[in-house]
């Protein structure tokens, strides 16, 4: 997948959070469906076609300063349901459809303390038109140190994420489906990263409620 098209998903969805994250932590949470078919990627086959690192950082286009009705083309995403701290959306910027889960974290460090940041948000999304499911993205509030990485912590296990901009993405595509299936039977998901100013952050995402955001918002892209 082309890097562009990476960050055209990443301000399509940080559009999302500015205006529908805050609000939906005010609603009651969706009750859990009676059956959860199991999303396509979740198990090891079929297998998702790889996604490679660039060799090197492109800038982020133009776009990312654009008021958010341009950027978004217009397209207000719809809320499928709220689950637990986990919203599921679907948009179709351009007639391409977007299927995501997304949560703000419940809780942010950084070191030295009391950095101002922009918000951070993990959005997990699918692209049918680009052969993409359940890809992990992180936003995180600031610039990442150039040419570093982040890390991502479920319970005892720990990935490892490559960094561009303000985004962070799994390093090694072959483990995201692992990740995914540990963040659905885990309780919290610890990321942690360095800005381009040295400061250092720890941001805990709750995943209560993200195996279902994740089932609804795959029924959508099927």
């Amino acid at each position: 997948m082309h890097i562009h098209q990476r960050w055209q998903v990443v301000v399509l969805l940080l559009i999302v959070a500015a205006f529908a994250v805050p609000a939906l932590a005010q609603q009651p949470a969706a009750p859990a469906p009676a059956t959860s078919p199991e999303p396509p990627s979740a198990a090891p086959a079929p297998k998702k076609p790889a996604k490679h690192k660039p060799a090197t950082p492109a800038a982020a286009p133009a776009a990312m300063a654009a008021p958010a009705a341009a950027v978004a083309g217009g397209v207000k995403p719809a809320l499928l349901g709220q689950y637990g701290d986990w919203g599921a959306y679907t948009a179709s910027p351009g007639g391409k459809k977007i299927c995501f889960a997304i949560a703000k974290p419940s809780s942010s460090e950084t070191n030295p303390p009391n950095r101002p940041r922009n918000p951070s948000y993990m959005f997990i999304s699918s692209r049918p038109v680009d052969k993409v499911s359940n890809e992990v993205s992180i936003i995180i509030g600031y610039p990442f140190k150039s040419n570093s990485e982040a890390t991502v912590d479920i319970g005892s296990t720990s990935f490892a994420l490559y960094t561009q901009q303000d985004g962070a993405w799994i390093k090694n595509a072959a483990e995201e489906a692992h990740m995914v299936e540990a963040m659905r039977a885990g309780q919290s998901a610890v990321v942690k990263g360095a800005s381009a100013k040295g400061t250092r952050t720890t941001d805990t995402f709750s995943l209560r409620g993200l195996g279902q955001a994740l089932d609804r918002a795959d029924q959508d892209c099927k």
